[in-house]
């Protein structure tokens, strides 16, 4: 019966970490996303814009009253960077969404 009850808590072990892998994926990607929205829509293609400050200012607004926090400024400007430092969606994809958003943060400051 032991044995029985703890292939059972491996079995549910498993998917919950299967499901948190899925969503820091799918997270991952979505601040990618959202720095390039920023850069290429917002911005031109530019590194920063005269006007970003207080586009991203309305943005984190708006943001987190829809979704709630996690779309401060401060993120805003890290999701940003993150699209500046992997500009290309396959690298991005390859290398950053097998880590968790907070070491894809720790990456970004590392200067080379």
């Amino acid at each position: 019966m032991s044995n029985y009850i703890e292939e059972i808590k491996l079995i549910l072990s498993k998917a919950r970490q299967k499901a948190y892998t899925a969503v820091n994926t799918a997270m991952v990607d979505a601040y990618w996303l959202i720095g390039k929205r920023i850069v290429e829509q917002e911005q031109h293609g530019e590194e920063k814009a005269v006007y970003g400050e207080a586009i991203l200012k309305e943005l984190s607004k708006a943001l987190t009253f829809e979704f709630g926090k996690g779309f401060s400024y401060a993120n805003l400007r890290n999701f940003r960077q993150f699209y500046l430092i992997y500009p290309e969606n396959e690298i991005c994809y390859t290398l950053c969404s097998n880590l968790t958003w907070s070491h894809d943060r720790l990456i970004m400051r590392i200067e080379n």
